[in-house]
C-alpha cells in the first residue's frame, strides 16, 4: 500500500465540530505516515479529503459545490497519479455512503465515522485498480485515537474521551451518524493526557458529543468528575471540553471550577432555546429554570465564568413569544459568545416531520435580533478585562499583520497584541505570556505584553 502514496501529495478540508478536527489530523498522520506529503491548497493536492458535517443544510451544499467544482481543476504538474482523487468522509460520508458516488460520479472514495482506519487501503485500492471505493460501517470497535496523528498545533491537543450520543434530540442527525455513545476507559484517557503533557502540549480539550455523561456505559453512572481529576494531575497548564449537555451536568463537575488548577473558567453549554414549549419539542430534557440554575450555581464558583452557548432560531412552531423567552434568557445570562443558527431541516429526525408556516422573512427577523443583542451582550462581557493582565496562550499572528501576536485568554478570548522588540513570533508560539488588557472589543481583546 505504501508505495502508491509515495511522492504524493494531501490536502484535507475539515467541516464541523472539534471531533472533525480531530478525526482530520489521524487522517493526516495517516497519509504522512505512508509517504505522502501535506499541501495547502486543492491545487496542489494530489489526494484531497473532505472531513464533513451533516449537522446543517449549509455544509451538504457546500460540499457538493466544492466537489463538484473540482472536475475543472487539472491535476498538478509532477504528480504521480493520474488523477487527483477525492475522498469523503466524516458525518455526510456516513449517512449518504453509495448515494455520494452516484450523485458526484468522479468521486473516488466514501468512508464513515466507524471506519477512520480504512482510509489509507480506499484510497490504495481505488488509485490500483481506477474505481470507486465505498465502506460505511453501523459501529466501530476502536477509538481513532488509536491512530497516528499529525496535530495542527504542538501545544494543543484534542483528546476524545466519548464517541456518539444517546440524546436524540428531535432536530440532531448526530446519533444517526455517529451511533450510540461509547466511553473510553478512563486509565487509557489519562495516559494519553501524559503523553501530551511529556511532549509540551500546554492545552487539552476533552472531546464527546455529551462530556457530561462519561462513563455511564463502562461504569454504571457517569464519571466526567474523575476524568477531570485526571487530567489536572498530569499537570497540563489548560484543561477544556466540549460539548456539555445541561441536563447532565452535576455539582461535583460544576465544584471542579473552583478546586482545580488546569481547568479553565470557560464553559460552552448549549441552551438551544429559552421557552420550555420548545425545549421539550426538542426533547432536550431540561427546563428554561433548571438551565438558569446552572449558570447560578456555575457564577457561584467562578463569579466572572466565561458562558457561551448554542442558539435554534425558527424550530418549527416557534411563536414570538418562544422566541422572547429565548431572547431573555440570553439578556439575563449575559454570554460571552453565542452561536446562533436558523433551523434547518434535516431528514431522518422527529422534527423534519414537523410543519411549519412561520415565514422566513419573520424567522429572518428574530435572528437579526437575536444577533444584535448578542453582540452587544459579548461587548458588555468583554469590558471586564480592560486593565487586567491575563496569561495569553501564544497560537501565532495576526491573519492581517505578522507583527501582531494573537493567542488566548483563559477564557478563550482571542488577543491581539504588537510583537515585543528583540523577539520572534516563533520564540513565543506556544508559550503562555502575561498581557495587559487595554482595549476590549466584541469578539477580541487587545494588549500589549508585560516585561519579565
Amino acid at each position: 500500500m505504501t508505495t502508491c502514496f509515495e511522492g504524493t501529495t494531501f490536502c484535507i478540508h475539515t467541516f464541523g465540530c472539534q471531533m472533525n478536527k480531530h478525526d482530520s489530523e489521524r487522517v493526516a498522520g495517516m497519509l504522512e505516515g505512508l509517504g505522502a506529503l501535506p499541501v495547502a491548497t486543492i491545487e496542489e493536492a494530489d489526494i484531497v479529503v473532505f472531513m464533513t458535517c451533516c449537522v446543517r443544510e449549509a455544509a451538504d451544499t457546500r460540499l457538493y459545490g466544492q466537489v463538484a467544482s473540482m472536475k475543472n481543476i487539472p491535476v498538478r504538474e509532477g504528480s504521480p497519479l493520474d488523477k487527483r482523487y477525492i475522498a469523503v468522509g466524516g458525518c455526510i460520508g456516513q449517512r449518504d455512503g453509495e448515494k455520494l458516488v452516484q450523485q458526484l460520479p468522479h468521486l473516488d472514495v466514501v468512508f464513515g465515522t466507524h471506519n477512520l482506519a480504512s482510509l489509507p487501503a480506499l484510497l490504495s485500492g481505488a488509485i490500483e485498480r481506477s474505481g470507486h471505493a465505498v465502506e460505511v460501517l453501523d459501529g466501530g470497535a476502536d477509538f481513532s485515537s488509536a491512530l497516528p496523528t499529525t496535530r495542527e498545533h504542538a501545544w494543543a491537543a484534542w483528546l476524545p474521551i466519548t464517541v456518539g450520543c444517546n440524546n436524540f434530540c428531535s432536530y440532531c442527525i448526530v446519533p444517526y451518524v455517529r451511533g450510540r455513545e461509547k466511553s473510553r476507559p478512563l486509565e487509557d484517557i489519562a495516559e494519553e493526557a501524559r503523553r501530551y503533557v511529556e511532549a509540551g502540549v500546554k492545552e487539552i480539550t476533552l472531546l464527546g458529543q455529551n462530556v457530561n455523561s462519561y462513563g455511564r456505559d463502562l461504569y454504571g453512572e457517569p464519571r466526567f468528575a474523575e476524568v477531570l481529576d485526571a487530567l489536572d494531575a498530569t499537570g497540563v497548564e489548560r484543561l477544556r471540553f466540549a460539548t456539555s449537555h445541561p441536563k447532565d451536568l452535576t455539582d461535583e463537575v460544576i465544584e471542579r471550577f473552583g478546586t482545580l488548577r488546569s481547568l479553565m473558567p470557560a464553559l460552552h453549554l448549549p441552551v438551544q432555546s429559552g421557552s420550555d414549549r420548545i425545549l421539550s419539542a426538542m426533547n432536550r430534557r431540561y427546563t428554561r429554570e433548571h438551565y438558569l440554575g446552572l449558570i447560578k450555581k456555575l457564577r457561584a464558583v467562578v463569579p466572572d465564568i466565561a458562558l457561551s452557548t448554542d442558539i435554534i432560531v425558527g424550530f418549527p412552531g416557534e411563536t414570538e413569544e418562544d422566541f422572547m423567552e429565548t431572547y431573555r434568557l440570553v439578556e439575563e445570562v449575559g454570554y460571552s459568545q453565542v452561536f446562533t443558527f436558523i433551523y434547518s431541516k434535516r431528514e431522518g429526525t422527529p422534527a423534519a416531520k414537523l410543519q411549519d408556516d412561520t415565514p422566513r422573512e419573520v424567522i429572518q427577523e428574530r435572528f437579526d435580533r437575536l444577533v444584535d443583542l448578542v453582540q452587544r451582550k459579548a461587548y458588555e462581557a468583554n469590558q471586564g478585562e480592560r486593565g487586567a493582565t491575563v496569561p495569553v496562550l501564544i497560537e501565532g499572528t495576526s491573519k492581517r499583520d505578522g507583527s501582531i501576536l494573537a493567542g488566548k485568554s483563559p477564557k478563550n478570548q482571542t488577543v491581539h497584541g504588537p510583537l515585543p522588540a528583540g523577539l520572534t513570533a516563533e520564540e513565543l508560539v506556544g508559550t503562555i505570556v502575561p498581557m495587559h488588557i487595554d482595549e476590549a472589543r466584541t469578539w477580541y481583546l487587545s494588549g500589549t505584553v508585560v516585561d519579565g
